[in-house]
């Protein structure tokens, strides 16, 4: 079945978002019609000023995490009976004009996840955020056994193949990369990506955003110890390595 504002979800998982999440949510709700909004235990009020917001608002009663809100809200999203899932974050990063990018990308490659890569204008990235995602890339993509671009970003589209799996290990920004691993391994998708921008608070003056929750040296090191097991596990490590440089990372210009 073709993908379309009607069939999707839109996840957003949320900590202390008060700054943006008035425009997130109002953005994705014009691209989608069901949104649902996860709270992850935010003490700045960030559930009250979208409580009237025609969504779907789901509370933690204290922080569980980023991979414990995307857990839940995929949850909720397959309860409702949504065919795919498009992920954005709270702090007004993503666009949702890009929604229907990624839905056109999903179907000329069904049952691949789709990933906006934030590939335009990346010079503006913070430095540190540049350093984490290269790393990251080389890690997951070894992971995955073919090459993935930003493997960082949270605007992601996962088929319902996908984000249906269970047992998906990993926590904050691991869980993440492990999806990406998990859809390779166990759903046998491909990943494809799609050029975006990306907005950060040092080079958008006009707009104020909160301080990214990544934090390089603790989240890198989660990450590449996590991907470095994943990849021992799953064996064949010089042979998976060749792969990742036959297949590089497929991008998708609409």
């Amino acid at each position: 079945m073709t993908l379309n504002r009607h069939n999707i979800a839109v996840v957003i998982p949320a900590l202390n978002e008060r700054l943006r999440i008035c425009d997130v949510v109002d953005d994705a709700l014009q691209f989608a019609d069901t949104v649902i909004v996860v709270d992850d235990g935010s003490d700045d009020g960030t559930s009250e000023l979208i409580q009237d917001r025609p969504i779907t608002l789901l509370r933690h009663s204290q922080r569980m995490g980023k991979g414990q809100s995307l857990r839940d809200g995929f949850k909720q999203a397959l309860a409702m009976g949504a065919l795919a899932v498009t992920t954005m974050d709270g702090d007004g990063q993503h666009l949702a004009k890009d929604i229907p990018r990624l839905i056109e990308a999903a179907n000329a490659h069904p049952g691949d996840v789709i990933i906006g890569a934030r590939m335009k204008k990346r010079a503006s990235q913070p430095w540190y955020r540049r350093l984490g995602n290269d790393f990251g890339d080389w890690g997951i993509s070894w992971g995955c056994g073919y090459g993935v671009v930003d493997t960082q970003s949270g605007q992601r589209l996962y088929p319902r193949s996908v984000f249906s799996l269970d047992n998906v290990p990993g926590e904050g920004f691991v869980y993440e990369a492990q999806l990406l691993i998990s859809a390779s391994r166990r759903a046998g998708a491909g990943v494809v990506c799609v050029p975006i921008e990306a907005r950060y608070a040092c080079t958008d003056a006009a707009q104020e955003y909160r301080k990214s929750h990544f934090r390089l040296g603790r989240d890198l090191y989660n990450i590449t110890s996590h991907v470095v097991g994943q990849v021992i596990a799953y064996g064949h490590v010089v042979r998976e390595y060749r792969n990742v440089r036959r297949q590089p990372a497929r991008v998708f210009e609409s």
